[in-house]
């Protein structure tokens, strides 16, 4: 995917009004309403689909953290993993064929057996073709490289954030995970034992200087990972307060000036396979939406998009595992899109992985989407965003930048989202921190 290499480089306060809009409009898109009686899943579709298994367990909350999770209770995460895969059975019962299977978390390694059960099910059920796994610095171990082996797991993502020992204390993971050179020697000692490596960084942290970020290239560069995903801070309010209360405020207008470094000192070592994930081959990209039109997600607290609806399965773990085992679906909130927004939704995500090909628009959505679009398309172009080729409208390195900040906002509403659902079981979740086994919680969550 080739690229202009020069940058129209927007003004903070266009910027600044830039994400405003997005944020505004992302919100609107987040909102779900009650997903029927739970008793059905979503109809197949023809093709195969992607699967997404959501494990919210940790042994430690780190403050930055806005996904679903919860500390980790030996427990309650086999009553979980009992449910997940009675879930799973029900998808491959309603027709389902999943070409790719994604486990992310939470830390879906802290119960390596119960993961490895779930896989081998997954396995036997669908010739899936790629699995990828998340992981923390400390679970890169031989007892779990062994489970992750024998499940065939084809990429491994190790949450990294930083290699600067300031920045992981303040982020409350140096105990939890060892020094920046401690996770240095244990990713060394893992590159070539997955088809892909992958290691996740976090730019713009409050205190993250440019020469913190210089350092951490050098060190990825240095060990010459698979594949290396560059997320900036993106955090719901809630998390946003914590990471203030323990690190202070980021600068956003620093944003930019780090995401050219990452750039400029990626390439052309690797190539950017999304917007912010840089691939030396042909690696699995850690965003699934990007080349699926559908995915299924399973697990408390995950999202699926099915034939152009969204659904939410509960954020109760307590509801999820007697909602799945009592015969119904967890799903409990879902948003049919209207055809602008579904096409909104293929602008979005496609150019985030670098193109969107003119035949795929054909197909999906006619000459209509050049009639609803334009506003988009237009002022996109005009800004230097994008290329338009005779196959597909490519993105460019400004637009590159523009992306990050689109995506940064649509996850931003989607944690917005999740910290709403969460504040309705906020007693199950105080539970869950506790050494007692969380109590019953309303089901409509």
């Amino acid at each position: 995917m080739s690229r202009h290499s020069g940058w129209q480089s927007p003004s903070h306060w266009l910027e600044s009004l830039f994400v405003a809009i997005l944020r505004h409009e992302y919100a609107s898109a987040m909102r779900f309403g009650p997903g029927g009686d739970g008793h059905k899943l979503p109809q197949a579709p023809a093709d195969p689909c992607h699967l997404y298994v959501h494990v919210p367990f940790c042994e430690a909350l780190c403050p930055f953290c806005s996904f679903h999770r919860v500390r980790f209770r030996e427990a309650q995460a086999r009553r979980y993993f009992k449910a997940l895969r009675a879930e799973i059975v029900r998808y491959h019962e309603q027709g389902f064929r999943f070409a790719d299977v994604y486990v992310g978390g939470g830390t879906p390694t802290v119960a390596p057996d119960e993961l490895g059960e779930t896989l081998e099910l997954i396995r036997k059920l669908w010739p899936v073709r790629s699995i990828s796994v998340e992981t923390n610095p400390s679970d890169l171990r031989p007892e779990i490289f062994s489970v992750l082996e024998r499940a065939r797991v084809t990429r491994l993502s190790v949450g990294v954030q930083s290699f600067d020992d300031g920045l992981l204390r303040a982020m409350g993971r140096y105990d939890k995970y060892g020094s920046g050179e401690a996770i240095r020697e244990r990713l060394a000692a893992t590159q070539g034992r997955f088809r892909t490596l992958n290691v996740d960084m976090i730019f713009n942290l409050p205190g993250q200087t440019a020469a913190m970020l210089d350092r951490d290239i050098a060190i990825l560069l240095d060990l010459g990972v698979d594949q290396v995903s560059f997320y900036p801070l993106m955090t719901a309010p809630t998390a946003r307060n914590k990471v203030e209360a323990a690190m202070g405020h980021a600068d956003p207008a620093l944003r930019l000036v780090l995401y050219r470094k990452i750039l400029q000192a990626m390439r052309p070592a690797y190539r950017a396979s999304s917007a912010w994930c840089f691939s030396r081959g042909e690696g699995m990209v850690d965003e699934y939406i990007i080349d699926q039109d559908d995915y299924v997600g399973v697990g408390s607290g995950a999202f699926s998009y099915v034939a152009g609806t969204l659904y939410s399965t509960t954020f109760s773990l307590r509801q999820y595992h007697d909602r799945v085992l009592g015969g119904r679906t967890g799903i409990t909130q879902s948003k049919v899109l209207t055809p602008h927004e579904r096409m909104r939704n293929d602008y979005l995500v496609r150019l985030f992985g670098g193109e969107l090909r003119r035949e795929d628009i054909r197909r999906k959505h006619g000459a209509m989407f050049w009639v609803r679009m334009a506003p988009e398309v237009l002022a996109m172009r005009l800004a230097g965003a994008t290329r338009h080729d005779p196959d597909a409208i490519r993105l460019t390195d400004t637009g590159m930048y523009c992306w990050i900040l689109m995506m940064s906002e649509f996850f931003n509403a989607v944690n917005v989202f999740r910290d709403q659902m969460r504040r309705n079981i906020r007693a199950e979740l105080d539970e869950y921190a506790c050494d007692t086994a969380p109590s019953e919680t309303p089901a409509t969550v």
